[in-house]
C-alpha cells in the first residue's frame, strides 16, 4: 500500500473507512491538488467526497476528536481539509460559522476560502492567525481594556530605527533589518528583552549585533510603542494571549463561537502561536492539524516542528494519516526529492514521509554546471525559451533562488531573451488600483449597459469586458516598454482572459454574472493568472508550484547558504531544497557555476546535497520511490555527448571582465555589459543612442513586445558607446545572445553606421 494511516477511533457518521478502489481510481485522482476553475458546486455530502483517494476520504470523514495529518509536498493536502470542512458542513455536523481554519499567509487562507466556496461551504471562517487574532482584539478592546485599541504600524523597521537614535547606536540598512528580525523572532517565541541574550545563545542564532545593544534597542523599542499608544503585528497575538488568559468570560465567549479548529502548516507554528491555539480550544479536542515536518523552513522566525511531532504525545487518543500519494511531480522528480531526504539528519528527518508519485513518467532532471553566474542565467534562459517553443506556458515556468540578491541577473537574462516575467511578492492582484477601477467599472456597465454606447456593437460576455476595459486602458497589443504602464495593462489582461475562461464555463453568462465572480473571487483573493516567468525565492516559492522549475545557484555557499553553521541550519537547508524541488510538477533543472563573475577563480563546487544524486558525483543515493531506478539522473549534456570525456562540450573559457576606462575588475553584470563602471564616465554618442530607442520602439510595435525584449536600455547604451563597425565587434559586447545577433544585427550595424533602417529589413 502506497499510503498508511493510523486511525484510533471509528468514521464519522457511518461512513466507510475506505470506498471501493473504482471510486477513486476510475478518475485516476490526477487534479488531487487542483480543481477545474469554475467546478459545479456538489449537490449532496456524499458528492463532496467524490474523487478523494483513500487517504483523503479518512482525513474528510475523520470530524470528531483531534486528528493530524501528516501530508508529504503535492499530495493534496488542501483539497482533503476543505473537503473535510466542507463535507462536515454539508451533513450538518460542523456549524459554518463555528469552524475557524487558519493558516499562514493570506493568499493559502484565500484560497482555502475559494475552495470552501466551491464546495458550498460558504460562511466559515478560513483567516491567518494575525487576522483571526486582530479581529478578536478589535471587537474585545473596549470591554477588556476600555478605550479605543493603539493604532497598528505596518512596517516596524522606522520605530526600530528610532530606538536605535535614542540609543546612540548606528545602524545601516542591513543591520536595521536583521535587528527588526531579532525582535520578532524574540515576541513570537515569548523571549523578554532581558532574556534575549541567553534565549539566542541557547537557540543557536547568530546576532547581528552584541546580544546586550539587541536587548537595550528591544526594551526602548517596546518604550517607544507605548509612549505613541502603537503595537505592531506580534502585539496583535501578544495582546490576544494575554486577554484570553486574564478574562475567563472573554475566552468563554471566544470558545461558544468556535467550536472547531483547523490548522493547515502546522509545523511552522511558532509558540506563541501554539498558546493562542490552546486558548481558543480550551478544554476540548476538536482540532485538526496538518503539516509535514520536512517542509520547515522559517525556524529563524520562531517557527518549531516540535508541536506537529509532538502532537500524540499530546493527543493519544487522535486520529493520524499519512498523505504520501504525490499527485502533482512526475516519478522523476519525487525520486529526487525522496533521495534528498534520505539523507537528511535529526528529528524532522526521523519523521519523513517517503513520497509515491501517481504521474505517468517524465523527463529526468536535469544538471548543469556553467562556468560563471551570467554564463548559468543566459544557459536558463535559453532553456526556458526551449520549453516555450515546446508549448510549456510562461506563467508555469520559474527560476527559484535562494537570495532575492540573486534576481537581477536572471531578470537581465530573461529580458535580454524576450522572456516577460513577474517577480513573487508583488501587491496582491485585487488590491490594485487599476483592478479595482475596472471592477467599478464592469458593475456600472452591468447596471446600465443599456444605456453604455461601449456597449452597442459588443456581442457577448468577453466582447462586452472588452469593450468596457478598453475606456481603462487595455488594448488588444500591449504597450511598449517595461514599468507601471505595461503592469497596468498585464492586470487588465488578465481580467480579459478570466472573463473568456468564464463565459467558456458558464454559456449565457452576464456582465452581473462576472462582476459577482469578481467579487467573490476579490473576498477570497483567488487572482487569476498573470502570464510570466516567476522569479521568486525559494522561501516565497512556498506552496506553490509549476509544470518547470529551474533551481539556480545550488552551490556551496550558496545551498547550503555560508551562515548556516549548525547541523540544525544546515538540515533547514536541505529541507528549502527539498520544499524548491517539489514545487516541479514534469521538468526540473538544477545548476549551479564555478565563479562569481567571468574570469574569476572557478573555486566553487555543487552543493553537498547532491552527493550521490547527481550524475558522476559518487556516494550512494537514499530509498527510491515509485518509479523504480536508482536515484540518479542525466547530466544536460547536448544531444550526441556519449559519456566520453573527449565529447562532453567544452566551458567557454572567458578572461576577466575589466573596465575601459579604470581598468578595475567588473562584477556586475550591468557594469559588465557596459565593460565600465558605473561610476566611470560614458563616452557614449548620443545621437546613436537616440536612433537605437527609435529603432527599437518601431521593432517592439511591429512584434507585439515591449521594448526590453528587443534590447534592454543597458544594452542600447553598450552599444552606443562601443560604436560596433563589422559583426564581430558587436558580438563582443557581454550578453548579446546569438539569436538577437542573427534577428537585428544587420539593422544595428546599419544605424551604427548612419544608415537608414528601411521598413522592409526591420524584423529582418
Amino acid at each position: 500500500m502506497p499510503a498508511a494511516f493510523v486511525r484510533l477511533s471509528l468514521p464519522a457518521c457511518g461512513q466507510p473507512a475506505r470506498p471501493s478502489p473504482a471510486t477513486w481510481q476510475h478518475e485516476r485522482v490526477t487534479a488531487a491538488t487542483h480543481s477545474t476553475l469554475f467546478p459545479q458546486v456538489p449537490d449532496s455530502p456524499d458528492a463532496v467526497l467524490e474523487g478523494l483517494d483513500p487517504e483523503q476520504r479518512e482525513v474528510a470523514t475523520a470530524l470528531h476528536g483531534p486528528v493530524c495529518v501528516l501530508a508529504g509536498a503535492g499530495t493534496g493536502k488542501t483539497r482533503a481539509i476543505t473537503h473535510r470542512i466542507a463535507y462536515g458542513v454539508r451533513a450538518g455536523i460542523l456549524p459554518p460559522a463555528g469552524v475557524l481554519a487558519v493558516t499562514f499567509t493570506a493568499r493559502a487562507a484565500g484560497e482555502m476560502r475559494g475552495r470552501l466556496r466551491q464546495l458550498g461551504a460558504a460562511g466559515v471562517q478560513a483567516r491567518t492567525f494575525h487576522s483571526a487574532a486582530l479581529r478578536q482584539l478589535q471587537y474585545f478592546w473596549p470591554k477588556a481594556v476600555g478605550g479605543s485599541m493603539p493604532r497598528l504600524v505596518d512596517r516596524k523597521i522606522q520605530l526600530v530605527a528610532d530606538a536605535a537614535a535614542a540609543c546612540r547606536i548606528r545602524l545601516d540598512r542591513n543591520e536595521l533589518r536583521d535587528v527588526t528580525a531579532e525582535i520578532e523572532w524574540s515576541k513570537v517565541t515569548q523571549t523578554v528583552p532581558a532574556d534575549y541574550a541567553l534565549a539566542a545563545a541557547k537557540a543557536g542564532r547568530e546576532a547581528p549585533r552584541d546580544p546586550a545593544e539587541i536587548a537595550q534597542l528591544y526594551t526602548v523599542y517596546e518604550d517607544l510603542k507605548r509612549d505613541r499608544a502603537v503595537i505592531d503585528f506580534e502585539d496583535v497575538l501578544l495582546l490576544t494571549v494575554a486577554v484570553l488568559q486574564d478574562r475567563q468570560d472573554i475566552a468563554e465567549q471566544v470558545r461558544s463561537q468556535y467550536q472547531h479548529f483547523v490548522v493547515d502548516e502546522y509545523q511552522d507554528v511558532s509558540p506563541l502561536q501554539q498558546r493562542l491555539l490552546e486558548l481558543w480550544l480550551g478544554d476540548r479536542d476538536s482540532l485538526c492539524v496538518v503539516g509535514d515536518a520536512s517542509q520547515t523552513i522559517y525556524s529563524f522566525t520562531g517557527a518549531t516542528p516540535d508541536h506537529l511531532l509532538d502532537f500524540r504525545t499530546r493527543h493519544p487518543g487522535a486520529t493520524v494519516v499519512k498523505l504520501v500519494r504525490d499527485y502533482r511531480s512526475t516519478p522523476q522528480v519525487v525520486r529526487l526529492a525522496n533521495g534528498l531526504l534520505s539523507q537528511a539528519r535529526g528529528r524532522a528527518a526521523d519523521h519523513r514521509l517517503e513520497l509515491v508519485s501517481q504521474r505517468d513518467p517524465g523527463p529526468e532532471p536535469v544538471y548543469t554546471e556553467y562556468t560563471d553566474e551570467p554564463a548559468e542565467a543566459e544557459g536558463a534562459a535559453r532553456r526556458i525559451r526551449d520549453l516555450m517553443d515546446a508549448g510549456v506556458p510562461a506563467a508555469e515556468i520559474a527560476v527559484l533562488f535562494r537570495t532575492n540578491s540573486q534576481s537581477e541577473t536572471y531578470e537581465q537574462a530573461l529580458a535580454d531573451a524576450g522572456i516577460p516575467y513577474q517577480l513573487r511578492g508583488a501587491e496582491r492582484f485585487f488590491d490594485r488600483p487599476e483592478v479595482r477601477k475596472a471592477i467599478v467599472a464592469l458593475r456600472g456597465a452591468a447596471r446600465f449597459g443599456g444605456n453604455d454606447s461601449l456597449l452597442d456593437d459588443a456581442v457577448g460576455l468577453p466582447s462586452q469586458v472588452r469593450a468596457v476595459l478598453s475606456g481603462e486602458g487595455w488594448t488588444s497589443e500591449p504597450p511598449a516598454g517595461s514599468g507601471a504602464v505595461r503592469e497596468r495593462w498585464e492586470s487588465l489582461a488578465a481580467l480579459v482572459h478570466l472573463a473568456q475562461d468564464f463565459a467558456k464555463a458558464k454559456p449565457g453568462a452576464t456582465l452581473a454574472d462576472l462582476v459577482a465572480e469578481l467579487d467573490e473571487r476579490a473576498n477570497a483573493q483567488h487572482a487569476p493568472t498573470v502570464q510570466g516567468v516567476t522569479l521568486a525565492s525559494l522561501h516565497s516559492a512556498k506552496g506553490l508550484e509549476w509544470d518547470a522549475v529551474f533551481l539556480v545557484g545550488v552551490a556551496e555557499g550558496m545551498m547550503p547558504i555560508s551562515y548556516a553553521k549548525t547541523d540544525e541550519q544546515v538540515e533547514e537547508e536541505r529541507r528549502l531544497l527539498y520544499v524548491g524541488v517539489t514545487r516541479a510538477r514534469r521538468h526540473l533543472h538544477l545548476s549551479w557555476a564555478l565563479t562569481r563573475a567571468p574570469g574569476g577563480r572557478p573555486n566553487r563546487r555543487p552543493s553537498r546535497f547532491l552527493d550521490g544524486l547527481r550524475p558522476g558525483s559518487g556516494g550512494v543515493a537514499g530509498r527510491s520511490a515509485a518509479g523504480g531506478g536508482a536515484a540518479g539522473v542525466e547530466r544536460g549534456y547536448t544531444r550526441g555527448y556519449t559519456g566520453r570525456r573527449e565529447d562532453a562540450p567544452r566551458r567557454r573559457q572567458r578572461s576577466p571582465a575589466r573596465c575601459r576606462v579604470c581598468g578595475r575588475t567588473l562584477i556586475d553584470a550591468g557594469e559588465m555589459k557596459l565593460m565600465r563602471c558605473e561610476s566611470c564616465p560614458s563616452d557614449m554618442n548620443e545621437g546613436l543612442y537616440e536612433r537605437l530607442r527609435d529603432w527599437r520602439a518601431d521593432q517592439a510595435r511591429r512584434s507585439g513586445q515591449p521594448d526590453f525584449c528587443v534590447f534592454t536600455d543597458r544594452t542600447l547604451m553598450a552599444i552606443a558607446e562601443a560604436e560596433p563597425s563589422s559583426p564581430d565587434e558587436l558580438a563582443r559586447i557581454p550578453g548579446l545572445l546569438k539569436r538577437k545577433l542573427d534577428r537585428y544585427g544587420t539593422d544595428v550595424l546599419a544605424i551604427c553606421a548612419g544608415q537608414e533602417v528601411g521598413e522592409s529589413e526591420i524584423g529582418g
